[in-house]
């Protein structure tokens, strides 16, 4: 099992992918995100989950150059993750989207780009790029966000290379457990974002009484329910102290009532849009 904040998965293709890592949705610009990656860099966090449509990678690129610097680390001791956005979905268009997240973020790859949303009859030719720009060398590793299984069926029925990751909403309140199974099946690493529910699940009762079981907070629970299930997470804040307290969830282990538990507390309930019912 997972023994700490650097421990990785295996991604299909042989890539080493962190359990956990930041995400920066909604941060924007300046230096309360660069400071933000700073911290979790320093306090040990090696993947960084980023996109082209948070307008945010310039300065998630400068938090990278001055925290590898800072820490005496080499760009290969992080993971770094973005996105191409429903606009630039298309052959040329997903390659220049990929050169211009490149770009702002001063690296020379990525370890992981992400379709965003499946647009339909769009993601296919998106997918064919990713794929070529991997055959390439130029990307690590490629995968989708918010696909669904008949997305990915229907992905998979074309692409010569299958998905190594899908980054869905996932948390208590929405476990997707047979997109889970799917995936694992399929042997796609399954990512939540959003796990915490943008905060909508700290104050439930279930959860406090499991956490205060265990000497943890609520957050600490949850995100240790997602890595007990195979499930790479990145939550995302950006203070210090709970970017810190976020990550100490490797001293202690669930138990199966615990996580049937939480399990039991699915509602199907989204904060995001539904990836069937879209129009961005």
């Amino acid at each position: 099992m997972t023994q700490n904040l650097q421990s990785t998965t295996t991604l299909h293709n042989g890539v080493h992918m962190p359990w956990f890592g930041i995400g920066v949705f909604k941060v924007e610009e300046g230096s309360e995100l660069v400071n933000a990656v700073k911290a979790a860099v320093k306090h040990g966090y090696r993947s960084i989950d980023t996109a082209a449509i948070y307008a945010n990678e310039n300065s998630v690129g400068q938090a990278i150059q001055e925290a590898l610097s800072e820490n005496n680390l080499s760009r290969e001791d992080l993971f770094v993750t973005s996105k191409v956005w429903n606009a630039d979905l298309g052959y040329e268009e997903t390659r220049a989207a990929y050169e211009a997240s490149l770009n702002k973020l001063g690296l020379d790859y990525l370890d992981l780009y992400l379709i965003h949303w499946p647009v339909q009859g769009k993601y296919k030719e998106a997918w064919r790029a990713l794929e070529s720009l991997y055959k390439e060398g130029r990307i690590k590793a490629i995968g989708v966000s918010n696909f669904q299984i008949h997305h990915l069926e229907d992905l998979m029925k074309d692409a010569e290379i299958k998905p190594m990751v899908n980054q869905v909403e996932f948390h208590p309140q929405l476990t997707q457990s047979e997109l889970l199974q799917f995936c694992q099946k399929n042997n796609i690493q399954m990512e939540a974002w959003s796990p915490l529910m943008q905060g909508q699940l700290l104050d439930h009762p279930v959860l406090q009484e499991i956490a205060h079981k265990h000497g943890k907070t609520v957050a600490q629970v949850i995100l240790r329910w997602d890595i007990q299930q195979g499930v790479v997470t990145i939550p995302k804040s950006t203070k210090a102290h709970r970017i810190v307290e976020n990550a100490d969830i490797f001293d202690f282990e669930l138990t199966r009532e615990d996580m049937d538990r939480i399990q039991a507390l699915n509602a199907n309930l989204r904060v995001g849009p539904d990836p069937d019912n879209f129009d961005f």
